[in-house]
């Protein structure tokens, strides 16, 4: 649930070396370490990092005498930690046995940029802090669309070769959502409840969230209404509702907030929602927007308690949005587990230019939901598919029992959203089989007529925003559907399998064999496609670093022998 010893210790490593190779281009006030030295303190911190993970953070000072090295002192600061719950990485299962799959679908993408930001700093994500899907579903895709809301969505597939394996293919399941017209915008009564605790004062933090919130306010008019609440030990409204395009007044209470004080995040809660109630526009957007570090220490700061509590109030209407800022003490954890339960959507804020994309590139998207309690299972058939193993979505597995249970609760997905789901599978006969065969195997009928070609049925089911009963779409995937070869499939196939790629990669997935970050970057460089804001180019600049950071993190486990003597 913490950061562990190894990505911790990895990142120390990665600063010391760098901060050793630029020593030898650009003076410094510090003498140079001797080569000894250097070999002395990377092997320390190999051995630390081979140790068994301590549920707490890694300090520098605890492991490293830093006066001893000829480099910038790393202060030991009672390092805070950052919180990630762990989830075990989905296995692979024979069809034979359980040839039903079934799981929930949303489109947070708080994962990719939180991993952009670690990398972006020097460091290795640690692996609990790795969601395939919030990778994947950060970009968009060029799936076909649909054109009425009452069935909002395509189901699209495409199956081609592994590019990890020879012998296994990947199943992508693609969606694509309704697009409202262009006309259409609702009327949005907008409620901020803005964090300004003490863990906030830093620029990339309240500082973040008041210019975010100065693009979002561009995008409002004068039908629609932004309040905002704060709260640090206590809570209060320093905005009323006011016209979302009194730019003005909402400025001016924006540059007045200051951060300072404990975390009651459950009082800010309720009266977040109280001033939504008050303000409900019927048939328009009514929505709560949390920004915080998810650092809560004051009054109900555990997960479990929070989750009863956003549950008790979506049932009024209302939905959550959250946006996580900073580091050092971030709960990814709450972020993401309280938008899921708040029928809402949980996106990380990093810089500026994503606040861009997330509250202005795709507003419609993170604010309109076009469907609700979305949920896909997949039936495999056992004589074509042997085995099966879902990328990802580890923390949205439903039992197959909840698919036709209305009463089961599942994702949102806004206007406009493309969604994305792969499934490695190996075809019967293929090679690709994980599992050694039973001997006393389970013998079955085969499967008889048109279905001998037939390798799954995909499903979907969701509800309409404003109804309690669930509707069904479906698609047959067939064997003739399966290119032979990886580089012929589709480039936004290619793109999102690369994506698939990098995270299973920094988690330290054993399914990837012998792919490395150079290959995941050979793969995404082919298949860049359509790229309006520079996404997927960013995506190749973030591979190439992780690259290098994994190199400096190999290295500093090989052991270091010590110079010989000269005579």
């Amino acid at each position: 649930m913490y950061f562990t010893q190894s990505r911790t210790v990895a990142a120390l490593t990665s600063s010391l070396l760098v901060l050793i190779a630029c020593s030898s281009t650009e003076q410094t006030p510090y003498s140079s370490p001797t080569e000894m030295e250097l070999s002395r303190q990377v092997s320390e911190i190999a051995v630390l990092r081979s140790r068994e993970a301590s549920p707490m953070m890694v300090k520098a000072a605890d492991y490293i005498d830093t006066n001893s090295i000829g480099l910038a002192k790393l202060q030991p600061a009672d390092a805070p930690s950052e919180t990630y719950q762990h989830y075990p990485i989905n296995d692979t299962l024979r069809t034979s046995s359980q040839r039903v799959s079934t799981f929930s679908i949303d489109v947070d993408t708080g994962a990719y940029s939180n991993m952009r930001r670690s990398i972006q700093h020097g460091s290795l994500p640690p692996v609990d802090a790795i969601r395939i899907e919030e990778l994947v579903n950060y970009f968009n895709y060029s799936y076909p669309s649909v054109s009425t809301p009452e069935k909002p969505f395509s189901i699209n597939t495409e199956i081609a070769t592994t590019p990890w394996n020879d012998n296994t293919h990947l199943l992508r399941i693609g969606l694509s959502g309704y697009t409202p017209h262009t006309n259409y915008e609702p009327a949005a009564n907008l409620v901020f409840l803005l964090d300004v605790s003490g863990s906030m004062d830093s620029p990339d933090k309240l500082g973040l969230v008041k210019s975010s919130i100065g693009m979002l306010i561009k995008q409002l008019d004068e039908n629609d209404s932004i309040s905002i609440v704060v709260y640090a030990g206590s809570s209060g409204t320093v905005l009323e509702p006011t016209p979302g395009n009194d730019h003005k007044k909402i400025l001016h209470a924006l540059s007045k907030l200051t951060a300072g004080g404990s975390t009651n995040g459950q009082q800010g809660i309720e009266l977040a929602y109280q001033l939504a109630t008050e303000n409900f526009i019927k048939d328009g957007v009514n929505r709560v927007i949390l920004a915080t570090d998810g650092d809560f220490n004051v009054g109900t700061s555990d997960v479990a308690s929070l989750k009863k509590l956003i549950a008790r109030k979506r049932d009024s209407g209302i939905a959550l949005t959250t946006l996580g800022f900073g580091s050092g003490n971030y709960n990814d954890y709450l972020m993401e587990q309280i938008a899921q339960e708040g029928n809402g959507n949980y996106a990380y804020i990093d810089t500026l230019g994503e606040a861009r994309k997330v509250l202005v590139e795709e507003l419609n998207a993170s604010l309109i939901n076009i469907a609700r309690d979305v949920k896909i299972q997949v039936e495999f058939n056992p004589d074509t598919v042997s085995e099966y193993r879902l990328i990802g979505y580890t923390n949205r597995q439903l039992a197959n029992e909840d698919f036709d249970n209305d009463n089961v609760d599942a994702g949102e997905i806004g206007a406009g959203h493309t969604v994305t789901a792969i499934y490695e599978i190996a075809l019967a006969g293929s090679g690709g089989e994980k599992h050694t065969a039973n001997r006393y195997q389970n013998t079955t009928t085969p499967t008889s007529g048109q279905k001998l070609g037939e390798l799954a049925e995909v499903r979907l089911r969701y509800k309409l925003p404003d109804e309690e009963r669930s509707r069904l779409i479906s698609r047959v995937v067939h064997s003739n559907e399966v290119i032979d070869q990886f580089d012929k499939s589709s480039v936004d196939f290619r793109f999102a399998v690369s994506v698939a790629a990098l995270g299973q990669h920094l988690q330290d997935n054993k399914n990837m064999n012998a792919l490395s970050l150079a290959d995941i970057h050979d793969m995404a460089s082919a298949s860049i496609g359509s790229d309006t804001f520079g996404y997927r180019k960013e995506f190749l600049n973030l591979v190439d670093m992780a690259d290098t950071l994994d190199k400096i993190e190999r290295a500093s486990l090989e052991p270091m022998n010590e110079p010989e003597e000269r005579g």
